[in-house]
């Protein structure tokens, strides 16, 4: 039996959140069943990180190693957001506006002196939208993962994935919970665990559909 491995992960703390989605979703998947064939099996190991330039990746960098990862799914917080962000690119930039939790605070620096300007997500975006749609999950697809944090692991997530064969990462940002709007009460945190529900589920089926693929030639 074909095991895949799905590693989805989240920052541990948000200061000002009464509720972090990210810890919640993460949590959640755990316990989630996913339609795979029945000659495939699938492990969801939760990472839970510090908000930390220097300790978030590597501890993520850890976990995606020890169990030879075929899906990655990292996910953040836009405190400013109102919808899910599925986020297309992640720039070799940080320029933080706040210290991190070690009280660092670079600024205009890149986050690899020598790595491209960008990175492109590898997971179906269009595919996951399209299902946010049927759901009802307000979502929006991402171009600016910030300068901090987020899209300093989003980089270096993105950095590793470019040599490995067969992985398949990126990054979810979120909304605070119910961060309500003119035009509607926000978004739950159900929601928010159905977003990456279909997110996992969304990347699992392209990825066995492509492993398929390459049998059939």
């Amino acid at each position: 039996m074909r095991r895949m491995h799905v590693v989805v992960c989240g920052f541990e703390h948000y200061d000002g959140l009464d509720v972090n989605p990210c810890v919640e979703v993460v949590q959640a998947l755990t316990t989630q069943e996913f339609a795979v064939p029945h000659e495939v099996s699938v492990e969801v190991v939760p990472v839970l990180l510090p908000t930390s330039f220097q300790h978030a990746w590597p501890k993520l960098r850890e976990a995606v190693n020890s169990v030879h990862a075929d899906i990655v799914l990292a996910t953040g917080v836009k405190s400013r957001a109102h919808s899910v962000a599925l986020e297309r690119c992640a720039t070799n930039l940080i320029d933080a506006n706040r210290p991190d939790a070690d009280n660092v605070q670079p600024r205009k620096v890149p986050i690899d002196a020598n790595g491209p300007a960008a990175y492109w997500t590898r997971l179906p975006l269009r595919a996951i939208f399209h299902e946010y749609g049927t759901a009802n999950i307000p979502a929006v697809l991402s171009s600016d993962a910030g300068t901090f944090v987020c899209n300093s692991l989003f980089y270096q997530l993105l950095h590793w994935n470019a040599e490995q064969d067969q992985c398949l990462s990126g990054f979810l940002s979120f909304p605070p919970v119910n961060a309500a709007t003119e035009f509607s009460s926000g978004i739950s945190i159900e929601q928010m665990i159905g977003a990456g529900r279909i997110a996992v589920q969304q990347t699992l089926t392209y990825a066995l559909r492509s492993h398929a693929n390459e049998i059939l030639e």
